[in-house]
């Protein structure tokens, strides 16, 4: 799909000329791009993102969530005089006519941040300090916006990290088999109901009222957080689309999933699909670093398990939409969701065999 983003650019309220703009990121729903405008002699760069409605239904209730959060992150960061705050969360740049984004005539909704330069972001921790700043930059996020003011945020994908639910959907698809793939995934089918009471276990605390609703990120993988470049430590938080209620065992759950795994979710070559205890030890004392006066008795019970959890609820999710037909995540050739599917699998193996030892390192953290 082409876009005039020289066009779509022009509705922000940015200064200066228009240079260039180019792909940026490998997110797989949205269309993400950087673009560069010369002001007054020097290059700026600008974000703009086109949001994916086929995928986020509801793109006005999305964009109102994501201007109160880096609003209000923003506003937290600078009335406690943190250095930085412009780098420390993500800006918007308003449309020329005040609006925080701007719809299209295909009804795309697009919106703009500013450039976080001297900044990267990584798809595997290399380092278990990379891990510990990334999750305890995570764990800020959710402190900073633990008295967001005004009403509930909105569900934009409701029942997202619904497991019992995912679950529910991936029977629905296997009974479906709308492209003819069931046959081919027997083992993966016998691996995920094996595993069928896991599902169950945060949603039913949650219903109890064991573990508290939280504004959390809900998609705390490794290439969510921005690192500067130059002291290594976590930056700013991105990809908002998913920040709703939810829980902190979520957020924990999917930084283990991405954060202490030794390998990207594209790799087929499963021996080599494990996960680092060094990195979880370094994930878990950054995320209770950050949130240690927060959590509760019963999240620290569960931080060790929602890390197997939220990597069986992906890897779920990936044989779902292989069974489906590929409607939802982008994919590079068909047998892709269906290796991603594996290579989580195996990575959920590799927690199992750990699990006594990891809720250790989080007791002692």
């Amino acid at each position: 799909m082409q876009f005039d983003i020289r066009a779509i650019a022009g509705n922000f309220a940015i200064l200066g000329d228009f240079v260039s703009a180019t792909p940026h990121g490998d997110g797989h729903i949205n269309d993400t791009y950087a673009t560069t405008f010369n002001q007054g002699g020097t290059p700026v760069r600008y974000i703009v993102q086109r949001v994916n409605h086929a995928i986020f239904r509801d793109a006005t209730a999305l964009m109102s969530n994501v201007a109160r959060v880096c609003r209000h992150a923003g506003g937290r960061l600078r009335a406690d005089n943190q250095p930085d705050a412009s780098r420390r969360a993500l800006t918007l740049v308003p449309t020329r006519d005040g609006s925080d984004w701007v719809k299209d005539a295909a009804g795309n909704h697009w919106r703009c941040f500013l450039f976080i330069e001297g900044a990267a972001s990584f798809n595997v921790a290399a380092t278990p300090s990379l891990a510990f700043h990334a999750a305890h930059t995570f764990g800020e996020f959710t402190r900073l916006l633990s008295d967001l003011p005004g009403e509930r945020l909105a569900e934009t994908i409701p029942d997202f990290h619904h497991t019992r639910k995912r679950y529910e959907a991936f029977l629905s698809a296997l009974e479906t088999d709308a492209a003819g793939r069931s046959a081919s995934v027997a083992n993966e089918v016998r691996f995920l109901k094996d595993r069928e009471k896991d599902c169950s276990v945060i949603v039913d605390a949650i219903k109890r009222g064991e573990i508290p609703e939280r504004i959390t990120h809900n998609d705390t993988k490794l290439n969510n957080i921005l690192m500067d470049v130059q002291s290594g430590r976590g930056l700013c938080v991105v990809d908002l689309d998913t920040v709703m209620p939810g829980s902190a065992l979520y957020d924990f759950g999917d930084m283990v999933r991405s954060g202490a795994t030794s390998a990207l979710e594209d790799e087929t070559d499963l021996d080599a699909v494990t996960c680092r205890a060094d990195h979880f030890k370094a994930l878990a004392s950054g995320f209770i670093t950050a949130l240690k006066d927060t959590l509760n008795d019963r999240e620290k019970e569960l931080l060790a398990f929602s890390g197997k959890l939220m990597t069986l609820e992906v890897g779920m999710r990936f044989l779902t939409d292989y069974l489906c037909g590929d409607t939802y995540f982008k994919i590079a050739h068909p047998a892709h969701n269906l290796e991603r599917c594996r290579n989580q699998f195996a990575l959920v193996s590799s927690i199992e065999k750990q699990l006594s030892a990891f809720e250790k390192i989080v007791a002692r953290a």
